[in-house]
């Protein structure tokens, strides 16, 4: 699944939210962390992991999930990338609305 469809679901993104803010979490903790069913939040977790924005480890009968920080790397670069794109329309806006202004257009 696409990260950005995956982040799509606002419980995914409390579980991403979560896993940033406390750091790994059993599946049990993160579950406690919601109304939904344990399933639910198994199935959440399995999109989020095929996504590969977060990771699983087993530690004997435990599932330990963390933030993949790669993943997270990626994203926050193509949105600086996409900000900077932004940022240079807007200020040849400006530019233009000045000389509009000023009458040299």
């Amino acid at each position: 699944m696409d990260k950005f469809s995956a982040l799509g679901d606002p419980n995914r993104r409390r579980i991403v939210e979560l896993l940033a803010n406390h750091g790994p979490m059993t599946a049990t903790e993160i579950c406690e962390q919601f109304s939904v069913s344990p399933s639910a939040i198994s199935q959440h977790l399995k999109i989020l992991r095929e996504a590969n924005l977060i990771l699983m480890n087993k530690k004997a009968q435990q599932r330990i999930y963390e933030i993949n920080p790669q993943e997270m790397r990626e994203m926050e670069n193509w949105a600086n990338r996409l900000a900077s794109l932004w940022a240079m329309r807007f200020e040849a806006l400006d530019k233009l609305i000045a000389a509009e202004k000023d009458g040299s257009v």
